[in-house]
Parts: C-alpha cells; sequence; structure tokens
C-alpha cells in the first residue's frame, strides 16, 4: 500500500472488514467501561474508546462511498478471519481480563494503529488519488488524540495505583494485540 502497488479492491476490503471490527471493538469497549465502573478513569478511557468507535464508523462512510461500496455489500460481507482475529481478542479481553490490563494493552498498541493508519492515508493521496472524504478515516487515528492520550495515562495509573495493573500480564495482551494487528494487515490481502 505504501508504495502505491496493492490493487484498489484492498482499499474496499478493507473498509468492509473494518464495518465488523469497529462494531465488535464498540461492544468490547462498552463492556470493559461498565466493568470498570468502580475505576472512573479505567471506565472514563473505555467510554472514550467507544465513542471513538462511532466516530471511526462514520469517517469509514467516505472510504466506502468512494470504494463504490453500497449497503447491501456492507451487510452481506463475509470477514476473513484473520482481519477478525484483533476484535475477537479484545472481546476476550471484555469478558476476562482486568480492565487496567486491557487499557495498558490497548493503549501500547495505538502507537502501531496510528502509524499504519498515518502511511495509509499519504499513500491513498501520492498513489492512489482518493479523495480527502476517503482518507477522513486513516487521518482520525493518524493524527495525535490529546484527549485519549490524556484518558489513557490517567486510567494506566489508575491501574497502578490501585494495584490492579499487573504489567506482565498487560504485555502479555499487548503482544497478542500487536500480532493480530499484524495479521489483519496481512489478512487483507489473501
Amino acid at each position: 500500500m505504501a508504495r502505491g502497488q496493492a490493487p484498489r479492491t484492498v482499499f474496499a476490503t478493507f473498509a468492509l472488514e473494518q464495518h465488523q471490527v469497529i462494531a465488535a471493538d464498540r461492544i468490547s469497549f462498552q463492556h470493559l467501561a461498565r466493568r470498570a465502573d468502580g475505576d472512573p478513569p479505567v471506565a472514563d478511557f473505555f467510554d472514550l474508546l467507544a465513542e471513538g468507535e462511532t466516530r471511526a464508523l462514520a469517517r469509514l462512510a467516505g472510504l466506502a462511498d468512494a470504494c463504490g461500496l453500497t449497503a447491501r455489500e456492507i451487510t452481506g460481507y463475509q470477514p476473513r478471519p484473520g482481519c477478525q482475529a484483533f476484535p475477537s481478542y479484545a472481546a476476550r479481553l471484555a469478558l476476562a481480563a482486568e480492565p487496567a490490563d486491557a487499557a495498558i494493552a490497548l493503549t501500547a498498541n495505538f502507537a502501531a494503529w496510528g502509524g499504519y493508519c498515518a502511511t495509509v492515508r499519504t499513500a491513498l493521496a501520492e498513489h492512489y488519488d482518493f479523495p480527502e472524504a476517503a482518507r477522513g478515516f486513516f487521518t482520525l487515528f493518524a493524527d495525535p488524540a490529546p484527549e485519549l492520550a490524556v484518558a489513557a495515562r490517567a486510567a494506566v495509573q489508575q491501574g497502578i495505583d490501585t494495584g490492579q495493573a499487573r504489567p506482565a500480564t498487560a504485555h502479555r495482551h499487548g503482544q497478542l494485540l500487536q500480532a493480530y494487528e499484524v495479521m489483519f494487515w496481512n489478512s487483507l490481502g489473501e
């Protein structure tokens, strides 16, 4: 993608997969927020992530439109397992992980996700001539989000201060999330 060598169809696949990812992640983040209800900084962090998924879905519409996807194609799409591993693991974290550990793991993954999105945003403009509306989804994640950074720091600090965070466990969760992130990108071209 970064060098403009991927077929344009990969962006349609990306949009179709992200419709599934966003819906799943929003539910996972909402569940984590409810589970962390006694720890406002952690719950607030996950509420903010869930709200971000709503914004992401709105911005994804520009890419879907630029790719000529119809509502029927979006709702009838059969997702690729490799693209859905990340949200599946996020759901597992929502059900069983300590919310503070999940916050640490997800925060660690943000830098990688943001970097991927920045690369794709640039490629869409330089090599594929996609309009700004089609790049909006990637801009949302590529540009710094100060409010999210503050919320992430507060959630992590809350986990540390209360002893709920277990760094080794959070690290393991983060490694798996990163592996599933790479799997997502690799699965797009299959």
